[in-house]
């Protein structure tokens, strides 16, 4: 499940490495990988891990080398960053494409060598998610985002509009057929993942962009009139209001909420079917509704991808891995299968769409959705903004409290 807090922590203070690497079309360095020798050190989750070993181990053989695929189960980007200035990270790193601001700022990635008709191999917003200042950054290989998960039992139609969806929740409720109408989580921090497909809906949004279409952190949303009308609608949605938003929908329980059938609908990702699945509920997967008469609701777009340290003893094989190795499907159709996203290489998304139409789901879902900022502003939003949601959701004020958190959020990018 993607939780989003505040733990994601730049180290700002340190000088932003510079890369003679480029972004082009072909290797930069004449050294052979085989020739290189020695060990290719890869850090992964848990998940990950398991997945990855029996490809690693192949790309070892083929390559004359060893190759030590090892498990970071918490923290992973925070542990990968101070590794690297300590000079003991690994090579290679796996993980979300909007820790990218945060690595280069730190000089903790190189760029990724891929050739043109290697990019076009990939799904065009996923190449565009580890794109950061004109340069490649990581090779992807999923992409995920929200989607409104309906249990078709209870509601047969995909509801069009935010109010659709009330209006069913609410007699359902009546019916005594579920005991909440949405489950969205916030908890006591908010969630500011979750409920942006509501806020953009409502007008609201984070960064501005450039005119090369990269995120301002100059123009900053939060605090704007825009976010405050965005505010309102949400608050109007909260505790004190129509009582779909409730902090006692956290990200512990808004799952099993609704597999255990005490709400129709769930905002949610491709981390909650499983669940859904194992809970033996008939189910549909369908775009996050916005407001009547507001715009699309636009969740967030993330993608998972591998990266070159900078500062790996082996840099020379990290490139060869990730550039030559990772973009070969079928090590994206065994991360798939072990955790079930839909594959950013279209032609592995093509193998496993046929067996599983959940993805196609998805990805529609997400066709309009915004690409999570990679730039280091975005660490100063989630903790001030979820927490300014919460206090929306229970009551108060909505333009005091967006107002108060953009100024808070504007001080910590200064």
């Amino acid at each position: 499940m993607r939780i989003r807090t505040a733990g994601v922590i730049a180290v700002f203070t340190l000088a932003l490495a510079a890369s003679g690497c480029g972004g082009g079309d072909e290797p930069a360095t004449d050294e052979s990988p085989k020739a290189a020798g020695g060990k290719l050190v890869i850090w992964a989750d848990d998940k990950r891990t398991a997945a990855l070993k029996p490809f690693a181990e192949t790309f070892g053989r083929e390559n004359g080398v060893t190759v030590e695929v090892q498990a970071v189960s918490k923290d992973l980007q925070t542990n990968f960053v101070t590794a690297s200035q300590q000079g003991s990270g690994p090579d290679v790193v796996v993980g979300a494409h909007d820790w990218i601001g945060n690595m280069v700022q730190n000089g903790a990635i190189d760029p990724v060598q891929l050739a043109a008709d290697q990019k076009s191999a990939f799904n065009e917003t996923a190449i565009k998610a580890v794109t950061f200042n004109g340069q490649l950054y990581g090779v992807p290989y999923a992409m995920e985002n929200l989607a409104l998960i309906r249990n078709t039992a209870l509601v047969p139609e995909a509801p069009k509009t935010v109010e659709e969806l009330v209006a069913a929740g609410k007699r359902l409720k009546a019916e005594k057929k579920a005991s909440e109408i949405l489950c969205l989580q916030s908890g006591q921090n908010g969630d500011a993942y979750h409920i942006y497909p509501l806020y953009t809906s409502a007008g609201g949004y984070l960064f501005g962009t450039t005119a090369n279409g990269d995120y301002d952190p100059k123009d900053l949303g939060v605090g704007k009139p825009e976010s405050i009308e965005a505010f309102k609608k949400i608050g109007a949605l909260g505790e004190k209001g129509e009582g779909v938003l409730k902090r006692s929908i956290t990200p512990e329980n808004s799952i099993a909420t609704f597999t255990g059938k005490k709400c129709a609908f769930l905002v949610s990702g491709p981390w909650a079917v499983a669940d859904v699945k194992k809970a033996g509920i008939s189910y549909d997967i369908t775009p996050v509704p916005g407001f009547a008469g507001g715009k699309e609701a636009q969740p967030f777009v993330g993608v998972q991808a591998f990266y070159v340290a900078s500062k790996g003893k082996n840099k020379a094989l990290a490139q060869e891995f990730v550039a030559n190795h990772v973009t070969k499907p079928d090590l994206a159709v065994a991360l798939y299968q072990a955790e079930p996203r839909p594959p950013a290489l279209t032609a592995a998304l093509d193998q496993v769409k046929g067996s599983d139409p959940d993805l196609a789901k998805f990805t529609e879902a997400g066709r309009n959705g915004q690409v999570l900022p990679a730039i280091p502003a975005m660490a100063a939003i989630w903790d001030p903004f979820g927490k300014a949601e919460a206090a929306v959701i229970g009551g108060a004020d909505p333009a005091r409290t967006i107002t108060s958190a953009g100024e808070t959020i504007a001080g910590q990018i200064k």
